[in-house]
């Protein structure tokens, strides 16, 4: 006895679109990761750019009391001693945040819905923070720090 396999016309279109759709998917999702650049850093004449945001944190505790927790996204970034760094800190949550950024002698502020933006060379290798003066410590929900690693 021989069996058969009988296939529709129908059927053999649907999967015949499948895997066109398929392939071209995989082709574009490959074209796509090829061309995206690293977040982080993205040089601009010799210039390190890094955009940062300021973000925060809010829960109640079990007595119904309201905690907040402010924090600089990403909250650290490497950078190369001897080249130019553009720091770009747009406000996004909390009113203000007056900042320094210790050991470099770089100062500002933060605004809500506003970008901000720093430049400095860093010259010795080290970590230095990113400090809002603000929000400092516990008390005054923070700290909110980041920090600057120069290689």
């Amino acid at each position: 006895m021989t069996k058969f396999l009988v296939v529709k016309k129908r059927n053999l279109q649907i999967a015949g679109a499948f895997l066109v759709m398929t392939l071209l998917v995989a082709v574009l999702w490959r074209v796509h990761l090829t061309r995206v650049e690293p977040a982080a850093a993205a040089p601009t004449d010799g210039v390190q750019v890094f955009t940062l945001v300021t973000g925060e944190f809010e829960t109640t505790d079990r007595n119904g009391k309201m905690l907040e927790a402010y924090i600089f996204n990403p909250g650290s970034i490497v950078v190369k001693k001897g080249v130019p760094v553009e720091l770009r800190i747009i406000g996004i949550s909390g009113d203000t945040h007056p900042f320094v950024i210790e050991g470099l002698g770089v100062k500002g502020e933060v605004k809500k819905g506003e970008t901000t933006v720093v430049r400095f060379t860093a010259e010795q290798a080290g970590t230095y923070e990113l400090k809002c003066l603000t929000h400092a410590d516990m008390r005054s929900d923070g700290p909110m720090v980041g920090y600057i690693h120069v290689q």
